[in-house]
């Protein structure tokens, strides 16, 4: 699917006409989309299907009438994805008088505010880049906040799903961490090129305010993953611990039973005993039964068991 924008008052709209428009958006293109990506704006085939590739690392290339960079994005959570954090990657082609940007799912790609003000190409792929940025911090922001419910969930559950989940969650931060770290390196080889991509002052400035940004997200996600990594033996304590406590609590319960069943069961025998014909029988074996019943306790507690 091709969608097209234009840069009109410093603004980013869409539906412009085909002599008009700036920037080009493919969204999973299908095959005559590719060819034309291919044989018309002379893209590398090998780095448009890098653009589409979730596992692709990022990197910058540089091609006689374009500049591509391929960089990382975390894609859409949704409830389907049992508490994994997925990563996906997005293609970048900057030429002279256009912008193509090449997705594998449709993905807002101009909301917030930094898109507010576009004043140039070089401006709005760094927005873009910006805005991986970002969306990776509030994932992290989302991935801090699941973390505390299932620890939570898992200091009074005997279950392993939520372990399961988040060994998960777990696994989504390493993805995360690793792509951007990838992003990482790429904005550093950009401010290495700034010249040679065409970044003026300003947007170089941008560039070195991008990279901090993108550096206190690594520490973050670092954090993250170090704590939920480092916890995760404690919290598997917890759950045995509580298993253990609940067979404990059944222990003491089905021997609670037992005894006075014993006793009662000791004086309804086929066979004569001492106080078969008494008047208060029945009420001295239940009381036996109670007696036994507190006796148990007594030593319970004086073992403190």
């Amino acid at each position: 699917m091709r969608k097209d924008y234009q840069i009109s008052g410093c603004k980013i709209t869409e539906g412009c006409s085909k002599e008009q428009y700036q920037i080009l958006v493919f969204i999973d293109p299908d095959k005559e989309e590719k060819r034309y990506l291919v044989e018309e704006l002379k893209i590398d085939e090998h780095t448009l299907n890098s653009a589409l590739d979730p596992d692709e690392l990022s990197r910058l290339e540089f091609e006689p009438e374009h500049v591509a960079l391929i960089y990382k994005r975390p894609k859409n959570y949704s409830g389907k994805d049992q508490f994994l954090f997925k990563t996906g990657s997005s293609g970048v082609f900057l030429f002279k008088d256009r912008l193509v940007v090449v997705l594998s799912d449709d993905t807002p790609l101009f909301d917030g505010k930094q898109f507010s003000r576009v004043v140039s190409l070089n401006d709005l792929l760094l927005k873009l880049l910006f805005r991986s940025v970002y969306h990776f911090l509030e994932h992290l922001k989302i991935i801090g906040m699941i973390s505390d419910e299932l620890e939570q969930k898992v200091n009074a559950s005997m279950e392993n799903k939520y372990l399961i989940n988040m060994f998960t969650l777990e696994k989504g931060l390493v993805y995360y961490l690793n792509a951007i770290n990838s992003n990482s390196m790429l904005m550093e080889k950009l401010k290495m090129n700034a010249v040679k991509v065409g970044f003026i002052p300003e947007e170089t400035e941008f560039l070195d305010d991008l990279i901090i940004e993108n550096s206190q997200c690594i520490k973050q996600a670092e954090i993250s993953s170090n704590i939920l990594a480092s916890l995760m033996d404690a919290r598997v304590s917890i759950v045995s611990n509580n298993l253990n406590i609940l067979i404990k609590t059944l222990n003491i319960v089905t021997i609670a039973i037992m005894v006075p069943t014993f006793v009662v069961s000791a004086f309804s025998m086929n066979v004569k005993i001492p106080i078969a014909f008494h008047p208060q029988a029945f009420w001295m074996i239940m009381g036996l039964a109670a007696v036994s019943v507190i006796g148990l306790i007594a030593f319970w507690r004086y073992k403190r068991w």
